[in-house]
Formats: structure tokens, C-alpha cells, sequence
């Protein structure tokens, strides 16, 4: 794989974090990371730079390290720093309150190598009599591994978004917030989570600041300040990083763009101002020529000024989205989904009746529904046999009587067997308006095993959709062994639809899957999979998802009409 200037970039970082280790001179690490921080902002590509020594503050040295760094995949110098600095050490960085300068005194005078000695030095109380730690510094350093081995640095977005999502209505009760938004990776809807971040604009920060540290389960206060407030916060045991930065309402859109990244779609950005002779900061646009600063009203002002259209946080990844949007891009929004094709009642393991369901989707404005209560192989979840279905069918019969302004579909979520059997015959599945099958059990199976029982959905001519089709659960359960690339084919040829489940937990289909079906012409349903009315807003999540893998509306067959989903989910009755 060629090499990118991320790579270059790491390198040079990683130079100087060995070199501050190992105790060397201040300037010379401060050298390798100012040439870094340059190369990272410099518009070019790697490619593209034929002269390092034209980027401020990179020498001959620096650039005989560049230029073996790109001809070998390393260098020289960091291969022999790595020999002299304990490989234990790097692990600790990740610490927080630890910097390599400090753990760089550790390392000389207590002899630390790795997370055991660090530990060990601090439980006998060697720390604190070391020059700038002291006793609280010790504590915190316990406190800090104690959380590490506990805690992945990420976590899962059905965790954080739902804390993100409360903290946010909280932020919005207070009077002095003007505008406020999740920032991040959360706005991106990245499946795993570092931190929480939020933008306000207010015009009395040091109030705000103060009715945020009265919010719910604050841990600790890390930093209270009138531009920027940290605490951790405290949920399902995990302490939980958590940024607010308060800034003036007319910063707003271009702060707000700044700290939802990701960094190479700010980096893409920045390159598109400069050939304007335009610079993109926190607080707005200024142009270089004479310095003028331009502000905006939201965000969509803000990409308008580049020439383009608005574009969602779900997508700004590694910059080549910009481009696309010099033009209208038509991707899924909320509003074109006109149904949901997959939830759960009473009659399984649902929490609410049919009827609920049926209200909640009318209230959503939806056009249709289907009920997919669990199958009889399910027995934990209360599955139905054939003839509770039919009884249901008798029941969602009634209810389509009662309600005209909404389609009711009979449907069933059947197990796929470990045997590769289906939970039903052909015979009574074509008695369904719509059938989703789903593996359910003995996820430790082969690749074989799994493909054989999901060909054998797909080429089942009564099945419609193929649910959750991976079986993950993010952070929690990794996928059985699906051969992707085999069921997007599959799919395809047997003009079966692929789910994508909006349960925060699944995000299943993830969307690298989702956007690959829809290159090989599958079509996608986007469902909540909702146990109770309340979930059947997951809507809102399975969109992003839907975007993030740049899903057309035409490919989510729940944003079709009526008569155009009838005509599908009876192509081969």
C-alpha cells in the first residue's frame, strides 16, 4: 500500500515522542513536530511535494529522513530510538495527565518501563517524592490506570449517543444557550466513540459554564473556563470525557464545522479556501488579502460560500466527499421514508400491541408497516407458530379495516435453522405479505455453515429481506462468519433485500456494506426493529447510517410507494 502523507506525518510524531522519552534535547523535538504539524497543513499531497525544504521549518536533516522514510516505509532514526526506548512505555501515553516529558523523569529516576513498574512505583508511595509530582498527581495516576485497565479508549455508539443525546436536552434548558449541537465523531455517527463533544453559543458563558457543572453524574471537573468547560462523567461504569465549548453566536457555524471533522474533511476544506485566498478558522472565514473576517449564519451559509452544497456530518471523511458536493447529491433524508418493514409486538417479545404500533407509525406520517413478531424456533422471544400467525394476520386484518390511511402488513421475522433449514415451508410463507429472515443462533459457526444457511433465505422465493445480516452487536459481539462479498452476490442474483437495522447497538448492515450493495444494484430496507413504540425513532439513526454510505432514496425500498412495495414483496406470489 503506497504510502500517504498521514503516514510521513506519524512517523515524524513518533520521532519525537521517542526522542522526549529517551530525555533529549526540547528543540529537537519540538523540530520534528512543528515539520509535521507544517506538512499536515500544507495543501499538497505527498506526491506532490517534490521540495520538503521549501515547508517552514524542515532542514537537511529532517529531509534526509523524509526522503528514506518514503523510499524504505522507515527510517533510520526511529528504528534506533525504539531500540533504546522500553517498548512498555508507549502504552503509557495513552495515561491521562501523562505527557512524555513527565514520563520521561519517571522512566530515569524510578526506573518505570511499563504499566506494572508505573503501578508499582506509586502504590510504595516512590512518585510523589519525585520533583513536580507529588501525592494528588499519584492518586490520579492510580486513578488513571485503574480506569485503563477497565475501559477501551472507545466505546460504543449505542452507550454514547443516548448520553449525548440527555446531556444535549439538558444544554438546551438553559436560557442563555442561543444554539447548541453534539459535535464529534457522535455527529459523524462513527461506531465507536472517544470522547463527547458540544458546541453552545451563548452571550454569557461564565453562566452557562456555571448550570453545566450542575448537570447529573458529573464525576470530576477537569477544566471550568468561559470558552471551554471538561468533565467526566459517569454511566453504565465508565467515566465518560465530556467537552463543552461555549463561543459567541456568530462563531457558531464555523466552530460548529471545525469540532465535527473528521480531520482530513477540515484539511480538504482549509485547501479549498486557500485557492481562494481564503483561511477557515474556529471563527470564521478570513480573507488573506486584506484580513476581513466572514461570519455566517449556519453551517449551509458556510458551504455556500465554497460553492457547495450542504454537506452531512455523516459523510465528511477522508476529504473526497468535498468535491462531490459542487452539485446536488440526492441521498437519503428522514423525510423520504414512508415506512418501517421490521418491528416487534406483544405477540413476541414486543412491549407494545399491534394497534400502538400502528398508532406511532400513523403519527410518524407513514404509509405503510409491517409486524414481524419473532418465529417459533425462537421460543425466548415467544416466537409464533403457523397458527398464532394466522390468528395475527386475522388481527392486523381488522386493524386495516379500522385504519385507512396506513397499509398494515402482515409479516413474520423467521428464523434461519443452524441446519439451514427455514423455521417455515414455502407453502405458508406465501400466505405472508412479507417475510425477514434472520440468524438467531450458533453465531460460532463456519463461514460455510453460515453461508449455507443464508443462500438458503436467499434463494427461498417467499423471503424479502435478509435481517441484521452480520449478527453484530458493536462492542459487544463481533460478527459471525458471513462472507459479505458472497451474500451482497447472493442478494443480487436472487433480488433479495438487505437490511440495515438502526438499533445503535447492530448499525447492521455497518455502512461500508451498505454502500457496497448498493454499487452491485441491492436494494437496502432501513429498519428500527422496533420492541416498542418509543424505538421505532431509531428511524432517525438507520438515515444516518443510510447517508454515511451514501444510500440513494431509490435503493431503500422504504421510501417507495405503495404500490411499487406491493408489486416487490409480491413478485413471486
Amino acid at each position: 500500500m503506497a504510502l500517504t502523507k498521514k503516514d510521513l506525518i506519524q512517523h515524524l510524531e513518533d520521532i519525537a515522542v521517542y526522542l522526549e522519552l529517551k530525555g533529549e534535547n526540547q528543540f529537537r523535538i519540538s523540530a520534528y513536530r512543528k515539520a509535521a504539524q507544517n506538512i499536515e497543513t500544507d495543501i499538497r499531497s505527498l506526491k506532490e511535494i517534490n521540495d520538503f525544504k521549501t515547508i517552514k521549518d524542515i532542514g537537511d536533516g529532517t529531509n534526509e529522513i523524509i526522503k528514506e522514510f518514503i523510499n524504505k516505509g522507515k527510517s533510520e532514526v526511529l528504528e534506533s530510538l525504539k531500540n533504546e526506548v522500553p517498548e512498555g512505555l508507549i502504552p503509557l501515553l495513552k495515561l491521562p495527565g501523562i505527557g512524555g516529558k513527565r514520563l520521561a523523569t519517571l522512566y530515569k529516576e524510578l526506573d518505570v518501563v511499563d504499566l506494572e513498574s508505573l503501578e508499582y512505583v506509586c502504590q510504595t508511595g516512590a512518585v510523589e517524592k519525585v520533583k513536580g509530582f507529588g501525592k494528588k498527581t499519584t492518586e490520579n495516576i492510580l486513578k488513571a490506570i485503574s480506569k485503563l485497565n477497565t475501559q477501551p479508549e472507545r466505546l460504543p455508539i449505542s452507550l454514547m449517543l443516548p448520553l449525548a443525546e440527555k446531556i444535549h436536552d439538558n444544554i438546551k434548558k438553559i436560557a442563555e444557550v442561543k444554539k447548541s449541537s453534539i459535535a464529534g465523531s457522535i455527529r459523524r455517527m462513527e461506531e465507536t466513540i472517544k470522547d463527547i463533544d458540544f458546541i453552545i453559543a451563548t452571550d454569557h458563558p461564565k453562566l452557562v459554564t456555571e448550570k453545566l457543572l450542575l448537570l447529573d453524574n458529573i464525576h470530576e471537573i477537569i477544566a471550568s473556563g468561559e470558552t471551554k468547560t471538561s468533565v467526566t462523567i459517569k454511566e453504565d461504569n465508565y467515566l465518560i470525557n465530556i467537552d463543552f465549548r461555549l463561543i459567541k453566536p456568530e462563531e457558531y457555524p464555523t466552530t460548529l464545522h471545525h469540532f465535527t471533522g473528521s480531520k482530513e474533511h477540515n484539511i480538504a476544506m482549509r485547501q479549498r479556501a486557500k485557492e481562494r485566498g481564503e483561511k477557515i478558522n474556529e471563527y470564521g472565514v478570513e480573507i488573506e488579502s486584506s484580513g476581513k473576517l466572514i461570519q455566517f449564519q449556519t453551517e449551509e451559509e458556510f458551504f455556500q460560500h465554497f460553492n457547495l452544497e450542504f454537506i452531512p456530518p455523516e459523510v465528511r471523511g477522508d476529504g473526497n466527499e468535498v468535491s462531490q458536493f459542487e452539485s446536488a447529491t440526492h441521498l437519503i433524508e428522514k423525510e423520504m421514508i414512508k415506512g418501517d418493514l421490521h418491528m416487534h409486538t406483544t405477540w413476541s417479545d414486543g412491549a407494545e400491541s399491534i394497534e400502538d404500533m400502528v398508532q406511532a407509525a400513523r403519527k410518524l406520517g407513514y404509509d405503510y408497516l409491517a409486524i414481524t413478531d419473532h418465529s417459533k424456533f425462537l421460543r425466548v422471544a415467544n416466537g409464533l407458530t403457523e397458527k398464532r400467525l394466522r390468528e395475527q394476520a386475522k388481527e392486523i386484518e381488522r386493524l386495516n379495516k379500522k385504519y385507512s390511511d396506513i397499509l398494515i402488513l402482515s409479516g413474520v421475522e423467521m428464523d434461519i435453522l443452524p441446519n439451514g433449514e427455514l423455521d417455515f415451508d414455502s407453502e405458508f410463507l406465501k400466505e405472508m405479505d412479507i417475510v425477514i429472515a434472520a440468524i438467531h443462533s450458533s453465531f460460532s459457526q463456519s463461514e460455510a455453515e453460515i453461508m449455507h444457511r443464508l443462500e438458503a433465505a436467499c434463494k427461498n422465493p417467499y423471503v424479502d429481506i435478509i435481517a441484521h445480516p452480520t449478527g453484530r452487536l458493536i462492542g459487544q459481539r463481533e460478527p459471525y462468519a458471513v462472507n459479505m462479498e458472497q451474500l451482497i452476490q447472493l442478494a443480487k442474483e436472487t433480488n433479495t433485500v438487505l437490511e440495515i437495522n438502526a438499533h445503535p447497538q447492530r448499525f447492521d448492515l455497518s455502512a461500508k456494506w451498505a454502500n457496497e450493495a448498493q454499487k452491485q444494484g441491492v436494494n437496502i430496507a432501513i429498519n428500527t426493529d422496533a420492541h416498542q413504540t418509543n424505538t421505532l425513532s431509531y428511524m432517525n439513526y438507520g438515515v444516518s447510517v443510510g447517508k454515511k454510505a451514501w444510500l440513494k432514496p431509490e435503493t431503500i425500498i422504504n421510501t417507495w410507494d405503495k404500490s411499487d412495495l406491493l408489486a416487490f414483496i409480491n413478485r413471486n406470489k
